[in-house]
């Protein structure tokens, strides 16, 4: 998985490109903690991710139910592998993706 990071003045841009596994979950978990330290809203892309593990969708999920505590915006682009994966594990909607 490749992540790249926009910092940007109002809002933070984490794009995923690639297998979301169970391996990249410590670096995504990394940045996730940095970018709600921020308080910025978050724009979570992950049109060209492939596959994509339970590990990883837990930890959007987490992210996200986070976000909201705390009022912070996550909307996220999703690929259909993504999605698909999301629907297979037993999630109803990807995290953010109903509003993104």
């Amino acid at each position: 998985m490749s992540v790249v990071v926009d910092r940007l003045e109002t809002h933070w841009l984490i794009r995923l490109d690639g297998e979301c596994s169970i391996a990249s979950a410590p670096e995504l978990k990394n940045l996730l903690v940095e970018w709600l330290a921020s308080g910025k809203e978050l724009r979570l892309d992950l049109e060209s991710a492939g596959e994509i593990d339970v590990a990883v969708l837990q930890l959007l999920w987490a992210t996200e139910r986070e976000a909201e505590r705390s009022g912070t915006l996550v909307t996220s682009r999703v690929s259909v592998a993504a999605a698909c994966a999301a629907r297979d594990l037993g999630f109803d909607l990807f995290p953010a993706a109903a509003r993104g």
